[in-house]
């Protein structure tokens, strides 16, 4: 069972809901809650997992851990192991209540994690971290929520057993750096736990002085790191925990910004738009599970219903030790209000248009991506469009310039690419590369590349241009999500999965009960990976081939 940090996030789901009062007694669960018994179930069976996997052998300096998939021993997976054992032992409605065998696998992942600590205070992340005080907030996310819930719930030795480790973190992260700007914030949040549990105002201190730098959101709602599936659901934990645990409401308003631009990044079907992200998340799949803390909160707290909408899609994501942690999660959510659903969005500082009608979406990258233009209509996903020009190794259409005019939004790109006349000086191996720049030019050739995106009755159009030195092959691809089928294209016989649209017909694609039919069609060469294009798309793709002056207008039509 590989529980590292970056696991740890994606499983952020894992546990289920129905908290307790400070006296230990079952609350009754808001109407809107998930069935009591199934998440605390949940929780029940992520303990026998751990009860199995935890290292147990008196002899093993890796004792309390659960080792990796790698034969690695992370300290996150100990942390994990403290926060979903405190949870049932907890909760009245769990197989494992007060059940002293958690009490003692708690003290084992408590001893582990006090031996992974480093004279500083803090952990490695044996992927690629080490003495890292960012990892070791990640890990006392976790550790911290046990203590707290032992304490809230009348089991302070839960507590006692994990202060050692948590206060040598605290002292560890209270100096420590960062690597990303997410990190300033788990860190925080981190300190804010453990403060809250035993008060330190050094680990204040710390926290103002990554909050004096500001909270890095833009007018769009995004993060630095804009990525929607894992570091934005980070940051509003670690907003939403400093909040609470410092008593600093205003630290939710950019939680507020982040989930109303979240709005507008959701697909009919509740997947998240991730074509944004600046992280490794990026054109990766996933819901909004993640978000359920945060969601949930503030559609109490504000009560607003939208967040409660989302929130009860979000479900999944609860958290058992988060329920126990927050009351407010516990408390009935208000009457929800309908999602937006038919809209035209555009977001100016992250360069994305968003387009929903029903169940059509579509996303325009408006510049810095190759793939300027997904579309999905239910079941039949197009999980991008893009072009390349065989030009000098560097004719992949990345637009440099965007535009709105009218309903159409016109992307561009410039490029050239000269020869090198001879220079009146000695030119070694070792200044070549310098003396490109002071070379005279000849023989210069130029390509301007163009994609204009329109929205019609039933689907889009798409204009694309390149033109200026003539007779380059030119290869628009578009890239399909496997498990549909494809009708109206030709295979490729040098590589599987890949097609070319015959010219004068059109693709028919199907998933489900939709389907996209595209086109129509081009294909004066099989030359589809051309020389400085990105390498292709994953799933099936479909090219659509010519020669400059290339001007073909596509249309997309949802049915």
């Amino acid at each position: 069972m590989d529980v590292t940090r970056r696991d740890l996030l994606a499983l952020m789901g894992t546990a289920g809901t129905l908290s307790l009062s400070a006296s230990g007694d079952a609350q009754t669960p808001a109407a809107s809650a998930p069935d009591a018994a199934s998440v605390v179930e949940r929780n029940d069976a992520a303990v026998r997992t751990l009860l199995e996997t935890q290292l147990t052998d008196p002899a093993s300096p890796n004792r309390g851990c659960v080792p990796d998939q790698f034969g690695l021993h992370p300290a996150g997976s100990a942390s994990g192991v403290a926060e979903t054992l405190a949870a049932s032992f907890v909760h009245p409605q769990s197989a494992f209540h007060h059940d002293r065998v958690l009490l003692d696998r708690i003290r084992l992942a408590a001893g582990f994690l006090e031996r992974a600590q480093s004279p500083q205070g803090n952990i490695d992340l044996l992927t690629t971290n080490f003495n890292s005080p960012p990892d070791t907030g990640f890990v006392v996310h976790n550790a911290a929520t046990a203590a707290a819930i032992g304490r809230l719930h009348g089991a302070e030795e839960i507590a006692r057993t994990l202060q050692p480790f948590l206060m040598r973190a605290g002292a560890g992260m209270a100096e420590g750096g960062v690597h990303t700007p997410n990190h300033r914030w788990v860190i925080g949040s981190a300190l804010a736990q453990i403060n809250e549990l035993f008060p330190d105002p050094r680990l204040v201190r710390r926290i103002d002085e990554w909050l004096a730098e500001g909270v890095d959101i833009d007018r769009d709602g995004q993060f630095t790191e804009r990525s929607t599936l894992t570091y934005n659901v980070v940051t509003d934990r670690a907003l939403l925990v400093m909040a609470a645990k410092l008593k600093r409401p205003e630290l939710l308003e950019p939680v507020r910004q982040n989930l109303r631009a979240l709005l507008y990044l959701l697909h009919a079907d509740g997947e998240v738009v991730t074509e944004i992200s600046r992280r490794q998340d990026q054109y990766t799949r996933g819901n909004t599970n993640g978000y359920w803390f945060p969601l949930t909160y503030l559609a109490v707290v504000d009560r607003d219903g939208q967040f409660a909408a989302l929130a009860r899609q979000a479900e999944g994501g609860a958290r058992l030790s988060t329920l126990l942690e927050y009351r407010e999660l516990s408390q009935p959510l208000p009457a929800e209000a309908p999602l937006p659903a038919d809209f035209e969005r555009s977001l100016p500082e992250i360069g994305l248009a968003r387009i929903r009608r029903g169940p059509l979406s579509a996303t325009l990258v408006l510049g810095g991506s190759s793939r300027f233009f997904a579309l999905r209509y239910g079941d039949a996903v197009i999980e991008g469009v893009r072009f390349a020009a065989a030009f000098f190794g560097k004719g992949q259409f990345v637009p440099d310039n965007a535009q709105q005019r009218g309903s159409t939004y016109v992307l561009k790109q410039a490029l050239e690419a000269p020869y090198y006349q001879p220079l009146a000086q000695k030119v070694t191996s070792e200044n070549w590369a310098a003396t490109r720049g002071q070379r005279r030019h000849s023989e210069i050739c130029r390509l301007e590349q163009s994609a204009e995106i329109s929205e019609a009755p039933t689907g889009f159009r798409i204009r694309i241009r390149a033109e200026g030195t003539t007779g380059v092959p030119v290869a628009v691809e578009i890239g399909l999500r496997d498990g549909g089928t494809l009708q109206g294209v030709r295979g490729v016989k040098a590589s599987p999965g890949t097609w070319v649209l015959p010219g004068g017909t059109g693709a028919i694609y199907r998933a489900g009960s939709n389907q996209i039919r595209f086109g129509p069609g081009a294909a004066a060469h099989e030359y589809v990976q051309v020389r400085g294009a990105e390498p292709p798309l994953p799933g099936e793709r479909v090219y659509i081939t010519g020669y400059t002056p290339f001007d073909r207008t596509l249309g997309f039509e949802c049915t």
